[in-house]
């Protein structure tokens, strides 16, 4: 999978996320505690609290605003409610590499 590069995976720390502005796109990239990458795009739909700024854990991330929970693999919300994008996003010799052609979820 080829993609645009966001710099070293460290800048990311492991059980957080951090929000890139990609081809004028906000997605949060999760660094997960098994150390595996998820992307999502950054901002909730509901009512635009910053996806990075949630709890996640190796399945979901809940927005801090109001507790909307996001599928990290899919971009689902759990209860039904709007979907945000998922992208698939990887580790390329220590640096991360996301597609956003290559939506997992639209």
């Amino acid at each position: 999978m080829s993609g645009v590069n966001l710099g070293p995976v460290d800048q990311i720390p492991v059980g957080e996320g951090r929000t890139f502005v990609v081809e004028g796109r906000q997605i949060a990239v999760f660094r997960l505690r098994d150390g595996s990458l998820r992307a999502l795009d950054a901002v909730c739909p509901h009512r635009g609290g910053p996806l990075a700024d949630g709890l996640a854990d190796a399945r979901v991330v809940i927005c801090p605003l109001h507790g909307f929970t996001y599928d990290l693999a899919t971009g689902c919300e759990v209860s039904g409610g709007a979907s945000v994008t998922a992208y698939p996003v990887h580790v390329d010799n220590g640096t991360v590499q996301l597609s956003v052609d290559g939506k997992v979820h639209a």
